[in-house]
């Protein structure tokens, strides 16, 4: 995909101020956070306030609930996956181009190894022309 934001960075359309969960904080305590923040994701860092992986709303469902863990003890990093993420300062394109190489639907936004934002479908749905987002789309759900 090319062009879809030309001279547009990351930045310009992501959600800022993305708030993290701690790496040993529970995951009864990150759904929490996101019925709180209405959000479906949660990055997980560590003490180090360095990212450690994602966390989604169906992480928690499908591979904590369904299998029988409990939402208490079981710790966000325990869930966490996908070490994926973008520079703030990179372009709308190259994020397009690595969430749909890893068909993912939320990128971690980071600047100076912190992190600063999450850009989701929803940000692209707001700031990209409607042929942009449908390819978006069909290269992500499109695939089996």
């Amino acid at each position: 995909m090319t062009t879809a934001g030309a001279g547009r960075t990351v930045q310009d359309l992501m959600h800022p101020d993305a708030q993290c969960i701690g790496e040993s904080d529970s995951l009864r305590m990150a759904a929490r956070m996101m019925r709180d923040l209405n959000v479906g994701a949660l990055p997980v860092c560590g003490q180090d306030d360095r990212l450690k992986g994602i966390i989604t709303d169906r992480d928690i469902v499908i591979k904590c609930c369904a299998e029988g863990m409990d939402l208490d003890r079981t710790t966000a990093s325990e869930l966490a996956h996908g070490l994926v993420w973008v520079d703030a300062h990179s372009s709308v394109d190259d994020a397009l181009n690595m969430m749909e190489r890893h068909q993912i639907k939320r990128l971690p936004v980071l600047d100076n190894h912190r992190i600063v934002g999450m850009i989701s479908e929803a940000d692209l749905a707001k700031g990209l022309p409607d042929d942009k987002l449908a390819e978006f789309v069909h290269h992500v759900y499109g695939r089996v």
